[in-house]
């Protein structure tokens, strides 16, 4: 007698096509088109959520960056200046500083231009 898995195929299907719900015409309405697509969207998943870890680190870069420039300083010299003056803050928190708590990060500079000479001194 042949085996239809009746009950086990139709919550299976059930369960593939709820998660491609919202998408476009036959990629969420056909069986092998809604594997395709979920196979492509899982993949591109995976790799974005390593990308958003890049991208934002990216971003706050880019935000010391202009914000050390207004205060007369590179990027890389104000990373440098930190390690010296042994603050130890993410890339994060100094961008939050920077755009919230500019007085704060202005302290944070000063003590990085402070310990900068020093070391250029030695």
């Amino acid at each position: 007698m042949r085996v239809t898995l009746g009950k086990a195929r139709r919550r299976k299907n059930k369960r593939l096509f709820k998660e491609a719900r919202g998408n476009r015409g036959g990629r969420s309405k056909l069986l092998r088109t809604v594997k395709e697509t979920l196979i492509r969207s899982r993949a591109c998943a995976y790799r974005d959520r390593r990308r958003r870890k890049r991208d934002f680190r990216k971003l706050w870069i880019v935000r010391l960056s202009a914000a050390c420039r207004e205060r007369g300083l590179r990027y890389s010299e104000f990373i440098h200046g930190l390690t010296l003056a042994g603050i130890e803050l993410n890339r994060k928190m100094l961008s939050e500083l920077a755009i919230h708590n500019p007085a704060i990060f202005d302290e944070v500079v000063a003590m990085v231009k402070d310990a900068a000479p020093a070391a250029a001194a030695a």
